[in-house]
């Protein structure tokens, strides 16, 4: 199982889980949920205090990743495998992402 935190202008929003299947969970933080202010981090996941679950990396984390030729590099880079999604997803949105999301791992 790896964990990572996901933040929304720098306030944790919630918490991603990649499962040892390789199955997915997002859940908002209740601290980030309770506040009318804070807006859900996509359309596609919105605010709730239920989580949500997926067979795959959820599209809106997977649309946070490079692509093509950077993509190639980050993987070589970080000696990672095409698939492992999760894996570039915390080696690469923790500090270098688009937008107002970041994205940053638990060592359990």
């Amino acid at each position: 199982m790896r964990v990572a935190n996901v933040y929304n202008n720098k306030v944790l929003a919630g918490q991603l889980i990649e499962e040892d299947n390789r199955t997915y969970t997002f859940r908002y933080d209740p601290v980030y949920y309770s506040d009318s202010d804070k807006s859900a981090i996509s359309l596609t996941l919105p605010k709730t205090m239920e989580p949500y679950h997926s067979t795959d990396l959820f599209p809106f984390f997977s649309n946070l990743l490079s692509e093509g030729v950077n993509r190639q590099v980050q993987l070589q880079v970080y000696q990672l495998d095409e698939k492992d999604e999760f894996g570039l997803l915390v080696k690469t949105a923790e500090y270098d992402s688009i937008g107002s999301i970041t994205v940053k791992e638990i060592q359990l």
